[in-house]
C-alpha cells in the first residue's frame, strides 16, 4: 500500500487501526528466545560431556552423537506435544537449533500420518529434510571447494 493514494475513510482506518494495535514486547520476546535457545544449547553441551566422559569420545567425534541425540529428543518431546508449548513461549529460540529441525520433520509426520506410513508419513516427514539435506551438503561443497582452492593457491 506504499505507493497507492488512500482514500479519506481508508486513511482514517488505517489510523483507527494503529490505534488499537496490540504491541510487541519484542524485548520481552528476545529475551526468551535467547533463554530458551541457550538453555537448549546447555543441554547439548551437558549432552556432549556425557559422551565424552562415559563413552571416550574426543571432543571432535562427540559432536555426531550429540546433535543425533538432540534431535531424537525434540521428536520425543513434539510427540508429546511438549515442544509445541515450548515454541509457543520462545518463539526462534526453540526453532533455531538443531532440536527445531527435528521439531519440524517429525510435526510434518504426525500431521500427515492418516495418509498412511509411506506416503504420508515418509512423504510429507522428508518434504523438509530434504531441503535442508540438499543446502546443507551444496553449502558444505562449496566450503570445501573455497577451502581446497586457497590451498591449492598457498593462501591457507
Amino acid at each position: 500500500m506504499g505507493n497507492k493514494k488512500m482514500t479519506p475513510a481508508q486513511e482514517q482506518y488505517k489510523k483507527l487501526e494503529q490505534k488499537h494495535e496490540t504491541k510487541r514486547p519484542v524485548l520481552k520476546n528476545c529475551l526468551k528466545a535467547f533463554l530458551v535457545g541457550g538453555i537448549i544449547c546447555v543441554i547439548g553441551q551437558a549432552i556432549t560431556y556425557f559422551y565424552i566422559y562415559f563413552f571416550h569420545f574426543t571432543e571432535q567425534t562427540a559432536g555426531n552423537p550429540t546433535v543425533a541425540t538432540m534431535i531424537f529428543i525434540s521428536m520425543l518431546l513434539t510427540g508429546f506435544g511438549v515442544y509445541d508449548h515450548i515454541g509457543q513461549f520462545a518463539g526462534a529460540g526453540s526453532a533455531v537449533p538443531v532440536t527445531g529441525f527435528g521439531n519440524s520433520v517429525i510435526s510434518a509426520a504426525i500431521e500427515h500420518r492418516t495418509e498412511g506410513f509411506v506416503l504420508g508419513v515418509g512423504g510429507n516427514m522428508f518434504k523438509l529434510a530434504g531441503s535442508v539435506i540438499l543446502f546443507g551438503v551444496f553449502s558444505a561443497f562449496v566450503v570445501a571447494l573455497i577451502k581446497t582452492l586457497l590451498t591449492m593457491w598457498g593462501v591457507l
